[in-house]
C-alpha cells in the first residue's frame, strides 16, 4: 500500500533505539520492560499502531530525558505487527519499518516523548546507471553467497524480484553487517541512486574481504596438507628403503651428479665451481625450492658439451654432391662451404666462420643451413630471432631471478650435445630492443671469433668456447642490422631465381616432393614444360619459389580431388589444364601489354622480397610553378625527383625544352602502387627521362627499363641490387636494360640465359638515357 494511503499521524510516540538502526521494510523484534510498555500500548490504541524510532547520537540511560539535539534527524516510522508478554515480566514487540521520517521536534507527555514527524517521499528515476548498479549488486550478493556468507532463501528470492532500487539498497545494507554509524549514514542518504552507490561500495569491500579470507584459508589448508603429506611419504620411503636395503634417492641424486661432473671433462675452473655448488646442494633440504634451483644449475653444467665435438666430414666431393642434391645453383654459397672444408682439412684448429645469407623470401636461406650441416656431418641448430627484444634471450637470466634459464645459444648447444654444430640465427634483421635490453648488442660477443672463445652466459656464469660453432645468420635486408654486428659477419647475397632456374627447381625438387605429399606417388602426373612455364609466369611473380611451391601443391590437390571422385586421371599438366584448375591468370606482362606513352617510363626497384619494376608517371597542368610528388615516396626518393627537375631546368635547351615550359605549370610525378612505401636514389635517371618525355611531348619506349642515381650535373652513379633488378625486368618482359657504367662488372652475377635475352646499355650521363629511351 502506498505510504500516503496509510494515514500516518504527524505526531507519534518516539522510541530511541539502543543497538540497531531501523530501515524501511525491515522487520525486527524489541524486548521491553514494564515502564516502556505504555508507549507501545498507546501506539496501538491511539496512533494506529505507528511508532517513530530513531538511533541516538550517543547512548542514554533509561532514566535520562530524551533531548532533540541528542537524536539523529532522520529516523524510521514503524508499525507494530505483534505485541505480547513473555516470561520474566517482559514484553516482545515485532516492528516493521515503513518509511524514512524527519524528526521536526519533540513534545513532552507523561511517560514518553512525542515526536513531530515529516514522512520523506522518495523519488525513483530509473535509468542505465540505476539498472547497472542493481545488476552489479545482485551479482556481488551471489558471489558473497558462494564464499559462505549466509542469507535466508526467502530474502534471496525477494532480491531477484525487487524492482525498486531504493528498497534493494536498504535490504542489502542490512545484509552487509556495517557499523551503526555507516548504517545511519545510509539511512540519512535520501537520494536512492546515491544510496545505491554507497551500498555498492560497501558490498564490494565485503566481497573483497571474503575473497582474501577464502584464499588465505585455502592456501593454509593446502600448505599444511602438503607438508603433512610430504612428511608421511618421506617417512614411509625411509622405512621401505631400510627394509629393501636401497639408497636414499637424494643420495643417489648427488652421486649421479658427481659422476656426471667427473665424466663431463670440464675446464678446471668450471669443475671447481661445480663441486662447490654440489657441496652446497648436499646441505640443502630437498623440500626447499632452492634445492631444485641448485640441481638444475648443476644439471646444465654437467650436461654442456665442454669437449664433445662431432667429426667433420672433410670429403669435399661428397659435400659438393650433398649441396647439389638439396639446392640448385647458389654457387657462391657452395664455394664458401667447400673452401671452409678445404682449410679445415689442412688445419684442425681453425675457428668457425660467421656467414650471413641476405636475400628475398623463398630463395632457400633457412633450408640451406640444414644442407650445410648435412654436408659437413655436423648437427644443425636453428634459433629464430624474429621479434626477440629481450637481451636475456641471448645471454640468459642471472640465477638470482625466479625461473632463471640460460640464453637460447647455450640452451640449444646443451640440447644438441655438441660444441661445434651449425647454428643458424634466423631473421637477424627482425631483432628489436626495448627497456629489457638490446639483443643485437648481446650478439656482438657471440658472433666475434676473437671474443666468443670465452662467451659467458649470465646463468652459467662460467666461460664457454663458441669458436668451434659455425654460425649462419639470415636476413631479408641489411639496413636494419646495426653496423658493428654487420661488420662481424661475412655477407653472402642470394638473389632471386630466373624463370629457367625456377623451372629446374620445380622439376627436380618441388614437384617430386609435392606429389608425395599429396598422395599421388602411385599415379604421378607429368608437368609439361609449357604448363610449368605458365604457372611460373602467369600465376606467380616472386624472387623465390615459395609461392611456386604453393601453386604446384594447389594443382596437385585438385588432381587428387578428381581422383577420389572417380574422374579420369590427368596424366599430363598442360597449359590448358593449368588454366582449367587455377582459373584466370593472376599476373600480366605490364610492359608488353601497354603501348609507348608520353611521360611514363619503366624503372627498376629492389625490395626485401626481390627485384621489381615500377612505372614513373609525370604530367603537368596550369598553376603555380611547383612539384607534386605522390605514391608513398621516402625522403631520398623525393630528393631525387627535385634533383632531376633542377637538372632538366638547367639543361632545358639541350633537351629541346622551351624556356617558358616551367612558368605557371605544376608538374606532378606519381609512382603507382601508392600503398607500398618506396625509397632510394636509384630512380633518379628514370625521373629525368619521364620529365623530359613530358616536357618534349615524346613518348618513351616502354620495353626499356632503367636504374641509376642522378646528380645535379647529370652524372649517373652506381646502384645496388642489379642482379635482382635485371631478373625482375626479365620476368616482366623488358627487352633493354639501362644501368650505370660503374655496375658493368655486376653482369658476371647474372645468369647467362637471362643476359643473352636482354640488351644492356651502360650510361654515364642522364642525357644518354634520354637519347636511348625517347
Amino acid at each position: 500500500m502506498p505510504h500516503n494511503e496509510l494515514n500516518i499521524p504527524e505526531l507519534l510516540p518516539l522510541y530511541p533505539l539502543k543497538d540497531i538502526v531501523a530501515f524501511p521494510y525491515m522487520v525486527f523484534p524489541l524486548y521491553i520492560d514494564e515502564p516502556e510498555m505504555l508507549l507501545f500500548r498507546d501506539s496501538q490504541e491511539l496512533y494506529g499502531s505507528f511508532v517513530a524510532v530513531v538511533f541516538p547520537r550517543k547512548p542514554e540511560s533509561p532514566s535520562s530525558r530524551v533531548l532533540l539535539e541528542n537524536l539523529h534527524e532522520i529516523g524510521t516510522v514503524c508499525r507494530i505487527t505483534q505485541f505480547k508478554k513473555v516470561s520474566g515480566g517482559r514484553f516482545k514487540v515485532i516492528l516493521e519499518g515503513i518509511n524514512r521520517i524527519r524528526i521536526g521536534g519533540l513534545k513532552e507527555s507523561q511517560s514518553y516523548p512525542l515526536a513531530v514527524i515529516e514522512v520523506i517521499r522518495e523519488f525513483i528515476e530509473k535509468g542505465l546507471v540505476t539498472e547497472a548498479l542493481v545488476q552489479s549488486l545482485i551479482g556481488l550478493l551471489k558471489i558473497s553467497l558462494s564464499y559462505g556468507k549466509p542469507l535466508p532463501d526467502d530474502v534471496m528470492k525477494m532480491i531477484d524480484y525487487i524492482d525498486n532500487p531504493a528498497r534493494l539498497s536498504d535490504l542489502v545494507a542490512l545484509y552487509v553487517n556495517l557499523p551503526q554509524a555507516d548504517l545511519q549514514e545510509l539511512l540519512e542518504t535520501i537520494d536512492p541512486l546515491e544510496r545505491l552507490k554507497k551500498v555498492y561500495v560497501h558490498l564490494t569491500n565485503e566481497v573483497q574481504k571474503l575473497q582474501v579470507h577464502s584464499e588465505l584459508k585455502t592456501e593454509l589448508n593446502k600448505r599444511v596438507g602438503k607438508n603433512q603429506k610430504d612428511y608421511l611419504l618421506r617417512e614411509q620411503m625411509k622405512q621401505i628403503q631400510e627394509e629393501l636395503g636401497d639408497e636414499d634417492p637424494r643420495n643417489a641424486d648427488i652421486l649421479d651428479l658427481r659422476k656426471r661432473i667427473d665424466d663431463a671433462d670440464m675446464p678446471d675452473e668450471v669443475r671447481k665451481i661445480a663441486l662447490k655448488e654440489l657441496k652446497r646442494l648436499e646441505r640443502i633440504n630437498q623440500a626447499s625450492p632452492e634445492y631444485n634451483v641448485s640441481r638444475t644449475y648443476l644439471d646444465y653444467l654437467a650436461g654442456m658439451p665442454w669437449n664433445i665435438s662431432t667429426e667433420d666430414s672433410l670429403d669435399i666431393v661428397k659435400a659438393e654432391k650433398v649441396l647439389d642434391e638439396d639446392h640448385y645453383n647458389l654457387k657462391k654459397v657452395k664455394e664458401r662451404i667447400l673452401e671452409f672444408l678445404a682449410v679445415r682439412s689442412l688445419k684442425e684448429t681453425m675457428k668457425g666462420p660467421v656467414l650471413c645469407f641476405v636475400g628475398p623470401s623463398g630463395v632457400g636461406k633457412t633450408s640451406l643451413g640444414r644442407s650445410i650441416a648435412r654436408s659437413m656431418g655436423r648437427k644443425f641448430v636453428r634459433v629464430s630471432l624474429g621479434g626477440v627484444r629481450d637481451e636475456a634471450e641471448i645471454r640468459g637470466h642471472r640465477r638470482t631471478y625466479i625461473g632463471a634459464l640460460p640464453g637460447r645459444i647455450i640452451k640449444e648447444i646443451y640440447r644438441c650435445g655438441s660444441n661445434n654444430p651449425v647454428l643458424m640465427l634466423d631473421e637477424i634483421d627482425k631483432l628489436s630492443h626495448d627497456f629489457r635490453g638490446d639483443p643485437s648488442s648481446a650478439l656482438l660477443e657471440v658472433l666475434d671469433p676473437e671474443q666468443n672463445f670465452s662467451f659467458q652466459d649470465h646463468y652459467l656464469d662460467v666461460p664457454f668456447d663458441l669458436s668451434k660453432v659455425m654460425f649462419i645468420t639470415t636476413a631479408n635486408q641489411m639496413d636494419p642490422i646495426p653496423g658493428p654486428l654487420k661488420d662481424r659477419m661475412e655477407i653472402i647475397r642470394l638473389a632471386g631465381y630466373s624463370s629457367e632456374e625456377k623451372q629446374h627447381i620445380a622439376n627436380n625438387f618441388i614437384i617430386p616432393r609435392e606429389i608425395d605429399e599429396n598422395g599421388l606417388g602411385k599415379i604421378p602426373p607429368l608437368f609439361s614444360d609449357e604448363g610449368l612455364t605458365r604457372i611460373i609466369r602467369e600465376y606467380t611473380r616472386e624472387a623465390g619459389v615459395r609461392n611456386l611451391q604453393r601453386t604446384i601443391a594447389q594443382v596437385l590437390r585438385k588432381v587428387a580431388k578428381e581422383v577420389t571422385q572417380g574422374k579420369p586421371v590427368r596424366e599430363q599438366i598442360t597449359p590448358e589444364v593449368v588454366t582449367e584448375l587455377l582459373g584466370p591468370r593472376k599476373f600480366y606482362n605490364e610492359v608488353a601489354a601497354e603501348s609507348d606513352r608520353i611521360g611514363i617510363v619503366t624503372g627498376l626497384a629492389w625490395t626485401e622480397s626481390g627485384g621489381d619494376i615500377l612505372f614513373i608517371e609525370a604530367t603537368s597542368m596550369p598553376g603555380k610553378a611547383e612539384l607534386i610528388l605522390t605514391g608513398s615516396l621516402g625522403d631520398v626518393m623525393k630528393e631525387s625527383a627535385r634533383a632531376a627537375l633542377s637538372y632538366i631546368q638547367a639543361h632545358a635547351s639541350e633537351f629541346g625544352i622551351e624556356d617558358n615550359a616551367f612558368e605557371n605549370r605544376t608538374i606532378h610525378i606519381h609512382v603507382p602502387s601508392g600503398a607500398i612505401p618506396k625509397d632510394g636514389p636509384s630512380a633518379g635517371v628514370t625521373m629525368v627521362t619521364a620529365l623530359v618525355s613530358l616536357l618534349t611531348k615524346r613518348p618513351a619506349r616502354r620495353s626499356v627499363a632503367m636504374t641509376g642515381e642522378v646528380t645535379l650535373t647529370g652524372r649517373v652513379l652506381a646502384i645496388g641490387g642489379l642482379k635482382e633488378k635485371v631478373l625482375a625486368a626479365h620476368r616482366a618482359g623488358v627487352k633493354t636494360v639501362l644501368a650505370p657504367s660503374r655496375n658493368k662488372d655486376d653482369l658476371e652475377d647474372i645468369p647467362k640465359n637471362v643476359s643473352q635475352e636482354l640488351e644492356f646499355l651502360f650510361i654515364d650521363d642522364a642525357s644518354q638515357a634520354v637519347a636511348a629511351v625517347l
